[in-house]
């Protein structure tokens, strides 16, 4: 069996080896020219995610990144600086290996589609799927053919357009985000392993640093929705001001950040969710990570979510015979366990929209009693404690 995937990100390399151990052929195309390197900022990967990179002998190129640095607590404040809560992942009582991190993103991308056959300037414009297979076309002219085609080519999915153009569209959060990191300003370091994560009156920061000293921030904040042209054009010299005066007179902290880091990590982007939606595949075509469910980024599941979903659909293109029951039961296996983690993300995104001042001190009030809870009860176990079988059989018949 040959599979085509579409995109070079987390999940489309990630499915490619998994493919690979599985003794399946796999190719992945990617629109832009080059590894993912200096794109994005970056983001975390929890125990669940980095247990499949172990599986997959992926685990030690992906801690080896430029940046990779443990991050398993988090220490949630209030706009001025007071502690609301501490809550720690338990990753720290896992095998050192699996010790949650934070990685940058284009380090991350690279890094997996090193040991993957990856064609790049590859930029799907459609596809024709037969009785015997799928032929995959780009703008360049040329074509590839294989038994099945996989879009992980994210939020703005071309296959899922293509596949169901009547598919419901992401849903805005009503937030922007952007983040990066910078190094040599006069920030007060975090706590080893820790991240700070800042509900202000009027914005959502969130920093940690690093050992060597980087530190690693991020913003999220109400706004209505802008197209990509759009936040262009106002430009980082606008953003950064916006920014500054969102967060002025609050935790000093967060300004210093803000103006101190480069302009180029100051070009917002919406954050979006898409869940629900009415299928993941047709015939010999699927989606995986964003292209089929796209969780909320509050959810801190993004990236592990798309390597969850990788080794599944390996296991189940391995064990079962024909494509289409193969790709039906990937869904069925998948489906439950990420619309749960788009509502929990959902009802946690909520928190970072709120500015008016009675809502806010509620919302601080809340977080106390909650967090307070949470530490005692480790209440998002059952994110964290996921583990994939990959040798397990996948029953069923899809």
């Amino acid at each position: 069996m040959r599979v085509i995937i579409i995109g070079a990100g987390v999940g489309g390399p990630t499915l490619a080896a998994a493919l690979g151990k599985a003794g399946l052929d796999a190719e992945v195309y990617e629109a832009h020219d080059g590894p993912g390197i200096g794109i994005g900022a970056f983001l975390g990967l929890a125990p669940n995610g980095l247990s499949v990179l172990r599986t997959l002998g992926l685990l030690d190129a992906v801690r080896g990144t430029p940046g990779a640095h443990v991050s398993h607590r988090t220490e949630f404040l209030d706009g001025a600086g007071r502690r609301l809560g501490l809550l720690d992942d338990g990753s720290a009582a896992l095998a050192p290996e699996l010790h949650s991190l934070g990685v940058r993103r284009g380090e991350l991308q690279a890094a997996l589609a090193a040991g993957v056959r990856v064609e790049y300037g590859k930029r799907l414009v459609g596809y024709t799927a037969h009785a015997a297979g799928v032929v995959a076309e780009f703008a360049d002219g040329s074509t590839a053919e294989g038994d099945v085609l996989i879009g992980a080519d994210g939020l703005h999915s071309p296959v899922r357009r293509i596949m169901d153009p009547a598919a419901p569209a992401p849903r805005y959060s009503g937030l922007l985000g952007l983040g990066g990191w910078t190094s040599g300003l006069p920030v007060r370091p975090t706590p080893a392993t820790t991240g700070r994560m800042v509900f202000g009156r009027r914005g959502f920061f969130l920093y940690g640093t690093a050992p060597d000293g980087d530190v690693y921030w991020g913003v999220n904040f109400p706004h209505p929705e802008l197209s990509r042209a759009e936040i262009a054009a106002r430009g980082p010299v606008y953003w950064r001001q916006h920014l500054i005066e969102r967060f002025a007179g609050q935790l000093p902290d967060a300004t210093t950040i803000l103006a101190g880091s480069e302009s180029r990590w100051f070009q917002p982007f919406g954050l979006y969710d898409l869940g629900n939606l009415p299928r993941w595949t047709s015939g010999r075509v699927g989606l995986i990570g964003d292209a089929a469910h796209a969780v909320p980024n509050s959810s801190g599941q993004g990236a592990a979510m798309a390597i969850e979903d990788a080794i599944t659909l390996a296991r189940c293109l391995r064990d079962l015979p024909e494509p289409e029951p193969a790709l039906r039961r990937f869904e069925q296996l998948r489906r439950p366990r990420v619309e749960r983690i788009i509502a929990e993300g959902q009802r946690r995104g909520g928190l970072k929209t709120l500015t008016n001042p009675v809502a806010v001190a509620l919302r601080d009030l809340a977080l106390r009693v909650v967090l307070r809870r949470l530490s005692r009860t480790s209440g998002h176990s059952w994110i964290f404690d996921h583990r994939i079988d990959f040798a397990e059989p996948v029953g069923g018949r899809g």
